[in-house]
Order: C-alpha cells, then sequence, then structure tokens
C-alpha cells in the first residue's frame, strides 16, 4: 500500500541539467558527455558533490570544477555552467504531483547547491513546491543522493516506512539505494511512461 509519492526535482519535475551542460559544451567545442564525465570521476567527493553537501560556495566549486577539468586536458568556466541549470517546468508532471498530493503524503527529494527558500523561483514551480508535504534538500542537509541516509531522513520527515513509499528520479545511480530500502522506484526517461508506471502504481488517474 502506497502512502507517500517522493520526486526529484531537475530532471523529473523540471527538465533536467542535461540539455543546459550540452548545450555548453557545443558553444564551447568541448566533447559532448564532458561535465556528466567530469560529475561522475570521484562522485562523492568532488567539486559536484561537495557543493551539493553545501560543503563550498560557488566560486570555490567554480575554481574546484575547472580544475577537475584542467586534469583532464579541458577549460571550462564552472560559473557558466552552473548557469545554464534551470529547467522548464514539465506540466504534466506538476500535475502528477497536484493529484498525488490530494490523496498520498508527498516529498521533494533533491539534490541541490542553494536551499529553495533562498531561489528565485517562477510563479508556477513556487505553486507546485506549495503541494510537497516535505522538501529534503542536500544543500541544507548535508547528505546527498544516493546516500541512504537522505533517504531515510525523508521517510522520517513523513513518517512512512519506505516500503510504502514510491519514489521518481532520472539517475538509476538514485534509486538504487531506495530500492534497496524497499522502496517502489521509477526511473523517469520519458515523463508519459514514467506517469503511466505511477499510475500503475498508485491506482489512480495522474493526468487529463
Amino acid at each position: 500500500m502506497v502512502e507517500a509519492a517522493l520526486f526529484d526535482l531537475g530532471g523529473v519535475i523540471v527538465v533536467g541539467p542535461w540539455e543546459g551542460f550540452a548545450t555548453y559544451e557545443r558553444e564551447n567545442g568541448l566533447p559532448e558527455g564532458l561535465i556528466r564525465r567530469i560529475n561522475s570521476t570521484d562522485s562523492d567527493t568532488n567539486a559536484w558533490a561537495r557543493m551539493e553537501r553545501g560543503e563550498i560556495g560557488l566560486e570555490e566549486f567554480a575554481a574546484a570544477f575547472e580544475g577537475e577539468a584542467l586534469a583532464l586536458g579541458y577549460r571550462v568556466d564552472g560559473m557558466a555552467v552552473l548557469n545554464g541549470l534551470s529547467g522548464e517546468l514539465r506540466p504534466e508532471v506538476a500535475e502528477a504531483v497536484r493529484r498525488c498530493s490530494e490523496r498520498l503524503k508527498t516529498g521533494l527529494l533533491t539534490n541541490n547547491y542553494s536551499p529553495m527558500a533562498s531561489s528565485e523561483r517562477s510563479a508556477e514551480l513556487a505553486e507546485v513546491m506549495g503541494w510537497f508535504d516535505v522538501v529534503v534538500e542536500s544543500s541544507v542537509l548535508g547528505v546527498r543522493k544516493p546516500d541512504p541516509a537522505f533517504y531515510t531522513m525523508a521517510c522520517e520527515a513523513l513518517d512512512v516506512a519506505p516500503s510504502a513509499c514510491v519514489f521518481l528520479d532520472d539517475l538509476g545511480v538514485n534509486l538504487k539505494p531506495a530500492r534497496a530500502m524497499g522502496m517502489t522506484t521509477i526511473k523517469v526517461v520519458d515523463p508519459d511512461e514514467a506517469l503511466a508506471e505511477l499510475e500503475a502504481v498508485v491506482g489512480f488517474s495522474l493526468r487529463g
């Protein structure tokens, strides 16, 4: 019996950062996938991970990230990479969040570098944020996905067991520990397919 629906932000509710990364790479003559490669190297201790845990600020991140790129033989602008992160809202997923909030407990689980409360948000995204019972942020907690402690904190905040949760994320590495804890997981590649899977899990319509 599902009691709670948990959603990632980037790549699920809003378009993921990958398009911004790809645009930066194309515009600067860099190999496709370079930024993702940098972020996947030493993924728990690299500049991106430390930034998302709130251990370093943006300027320190930029310098460290640029150093990691240089170690691979490429020059990048760390702040420019960050500036391309904001993605457009996916209305169909936002509607699914709204409908889930009417029947289930809901949580937003996001790795971010700045607390949502201090970020400038569109009116649309601000409305979506209001539908969540809890917002679990790496920059606030000092813990990030895929650390199992992150999911434990989310479950404790919602007062639910992992086995009573369904969790949507666009990265398999983030879903694996959640699944090991007992959560039902859905990898978001195509939003329509993911919402169809979620409807099957929760047992009610999320679209139309």
